[in-house]
C-alpha cells in the first residue's frame, strides 16, 4: 500500500562534507569489491528503488506499468539502466581525488536529468539513500561505522552536486521553466517537470520532447 505524500517537504539546502584522504581510498577500496558485481547490485538498487518509490517508474516506459519486482528484474532496460547507473558512480569514484572532475561528471548527470529527462530532484535524494542501504546490506562485512561515514559524504556529495546543477538549469530558464505547479524547497523555486515518457531511454540521444501531462505526486511504499 502506497502512501502519497503530496506537495514536496520545504528541506534544507544540502551541502556536501570533505572528504578526507583517508576516507577517499576506503571508498575506492569498497566500490573495486561492489563494481566487480556491478549489474546485479545496480538491478537490486532500481528494485529497491522502485518498490519503495514506486513513483519513481513514470519515468520509465518500460517499467511504469510494473508491479511484480520479478518482472522487472527480468526485462533488459532495467538491466541496461543498471549499467549506465552503476557506470556513472563508478566514474565519481575513479575520480574522487579530482574535485573538478567529480563536479563536471556530476553537472552533465543533472542537466541531463533536468533537461532531458524531466526527473524532480529529490528523487536523486531517495536513490542515492537505497544505494547506499543495499550495498551497506550486501557488503556488510565491509561496511564498519568509519565506512558507512565515508559513504554517507559520497551520498551528500552527489546529491549537491546534482541539485545544484538543476539550480542552474532552472535559474536559466527563469519562470518560463516553472509553471503553476511549481514546488519550493532548499530556498528554491522548482518546477513539477512535464514528462517526455517516449524519450525516457537512458541510451537515447538529445532529441525533441513530447511534453505530457505533470508527473504524478510523489509516493513511497509503506
Amino acid at each position: 500500500m502506497e502512501k502519497v505524500q503530496g506537495e514536496m517537504e520545504i528541506e534544507r539546502w544540502e551541502r556536501s562534507e570533505e572528504l578526507s584522504d583517508a576516507e577517499k581510498k576506503v571508498i575506492q577500496e569498497t566500490w573495486s569489491r561492489v563494481y566487480t558485481n556491478c549489474e546485479d547490485v545496480g538491478v537490486s538498487i532500481l528494485i529497491r528503488f522502485f518498490v519503495k518509490f514506486p513513483s519513481a517508474k513514470q519515468y520509465f516506459s518500460q517499467f511504469k506499468h510494473m508491479e511484480d519486482p520479478l518482472e522487472m528484474e527480468r526485462t533488459p532496460q532495467l538491466r541496461k539502466h543498471a549499467r549506465r547507473v552503476m557506470g556513472a558512480v563508478n566514474t565519481v569514484v575513479e575520480n574522487i581525488n579530482d574535485s573538478e572532475k567529480v563536479s563536471s561528471v556530476l553537472a552533465l548527470v543533472g542537466k541531463a536529468h533536468a533537461l532531458k529527462h524531466k526527473v524532480e530532484p529529490v528523487y536523486f535524494k531517495f536513490f542515492t539513500g537505497v544505494m547506499l542501504e543495499v550495498i551497506a546490506e550486501e557488503y556488510a562485512n565491509d561496511f564498519t561505522p568509519e565506512v558507512q561515514r565515508a559513504w554517507t559524504k559520497v551520498k551528500s556529495l552527489i546529491y549537491t552536486h546534482v541539485t545544484a546543477a538543476y539550480k542552474e538549469v532552472w535559474n536559466s530558464l527563469g519562470d518560463r521553466g516553472l509553471g503553476a505547479g511549481g514546488v519550493t524547497y532548499g530556498g528554491s523555486r522548482w518546477p513539477h517537470f512535464p514528462v517526455a515518457h517516449s524519450s525516457l531511454n537512458c541510451s537515447a540521444g538529445l532529441g525533441s520532447f513530447k511534453v505530457l501531462s505533470p508527473p504524478a505526486p510523489i509516493q513511497q511504499s509503506t
